[in-house]
């Protein structure tokens, strides 16, 4: 069980923090974390089914390719505290449709919030007509449910932490302020760097939890050796830390969102990894990282190579600015961790098409966003009902998928 660092005042009995858990917190002043991060080396016998890099390649514990092909499957970030779409059907029925469509990963968002053992879904968020294996049990543990029925069927597991508090609008309603570039008020680093210390404990030996995305689109600077906003520094401290608990963990570092050596003014928060040309991120265990970017459509942010007339040719040249030379040099691997569409208009195909088509030429693995049909900006792999697979998304995917990575 998480032996959480600075305990919560209250919690509800289901659902999360209580609305006076703010006021009893003392503002989070960003203090770096300092605890003893010196990870052992890899052992020389690699655990199977743990991965690590090659160059630009994820490779298993004998040296063969693994390409992760999977797609997220978001709630546990939300006030529902488990992932949606159990109120309409059983843990184990989607697991089973996510895997007979060719998927070999799951990225699974979640707060840290919900990490407290005192909390539970909400009400109604489950269906236990349909998921009676689910009574009573706590988020964490449903999380537990979660990852050791993706194992069975092969699939890979990436943690990403998504966000302190539930939501934002929970958050501002119970008086905190927004996250931070990766930390918040009442969650600042060290408490981040214990949470996923702590979840690299619970999972470790079960190589189905193959990695830890530490941050998702951190909105901070890259290299400046500014401790409040220096992501970089913020990701080697996390990483080492994880590694200290699991040196066979990949540790995936999402990018930011301005950075001088980019061309263009943004790019996707959490996408521009310009600045590890002159600034890379340093683990102990170099071979454990990948870099992660987000990439989105017109549909969902416009931004100006969209309106260049050499689009969507020019899409390649924005994306190697951004990353893929990092792929490209062999630094390290991509995981293409968010992107996805409704696919309504022809740009918006144009777009998918060449970056499935790019992610297949550096090697990249990739999870799309999203298995929910919730998601408002993108949709999902599945229709409203929860069962119908969107075909034309799927089509599209299809000619990139990977067999389990589990082997």
């Amino acid at each position: 069980m998480l032996s959480l660092a600075l305990a919560v005042a209250a919690c509800d009995t289901v659902g999360g923090l209580d609305a006076a858990t703010c006021a009893v917190r003392t503002p989070a002043a960003f203090a770096p974390f300092a605890g003893d991060v010196r990870p052992s080396a890899v052992p020389g016998v690699r655990t199977p089914g743990y991965l690590h890099a090659d160059g630009a390649r994820l490779v298993d514990h004998r040296g063969r390719t693994v390409r992760l092909t999977g797609v997220n499957w978001f709630g546990f970030e939300t006030d529902a505290f488990v992932p949606h779409g159990l109120d309409r059907r059983g843990l184990g029925s989607l697991l089973d449709q996510v895997q007979r469509l060719g998927y070999n990963a799951l990225r699974v968002p979640f707060a840290n919030e919900m990490l407290d053992p005192r909390v539970h879904p909400a009400a109604g968020a489950i269906d236990f007509d349909h998921n009676p294996e689910l009574v009573g049990l706590s988020s964490l543990e449903v999380l537990d449910r979660l990852i050791a029925e993706a194992g069975q069927r092969g699939l890979a597991v990436i943690l990403d932490r998504h966000r302190a508090y539930a939501s934002e609008a929970a958050t501002e309603a119970r008086g905190c302020t927004k996250d931070g570039p990766w930390y918040a008020e009442g969650w600042g680093e060290a408490r981040w760097v214990r949470d996923w210390m702590d979840l690299a404990a619970r999972y470790l030996g079960d190589p189905t939890v193959v990695g830890v995305d530490l941050s998702n689109e951190p909105d901070g600077s890259w290299g400046d050796d500014v401790p409040e906003t220096d992501w970089r520094a913020a990701a080697e401290r996390a990483g080492n830390a994880i590694l200290a608990v699991n040196p066979e963990l990949l540790i995936i570092v999402e990018g930011v969102g301005r950075h001088a050596d980019f061309p263009y003014d943004h790019y996707w928060t959490g996408g521009n990894l310009a600045g590890v040309r002159s600034d890379p991120v340093r683990l102990a265990i170099p071979e454990q990282l990948v870099y992660s970017i987000h990439d989105y459509p017109a549909s969902v942010t416009d931004q100006p190579w969209f309106a260049s007339a050499a689009f969507p040719d020019d899409l390649p040249d924005v994306w190697e600015a951004a990353w893929g030379f990092i792929a490209r040099d062999e630094l390290a691997p991509i995981l293409i961790g968010e992107f996805g569409s409704r696919l309504e208009s022809s740009q918006d195909r144009l777009w998918l098409e060449h970056l499935m088509d790019y992610a297949d030429e550096l090697g990249a693995s990739f999870t799309v966003w999203s298995l929910n049909p919730d998601s408002v900006d993108t949709g999902g792999l599945l229709e409203d009902d929860w069962r119908t697979v969107r075909r034309a998304l799927q089509d599209e995917l299809a000619g990139h998928l990977e067999p389990s990575a589990i082997r």
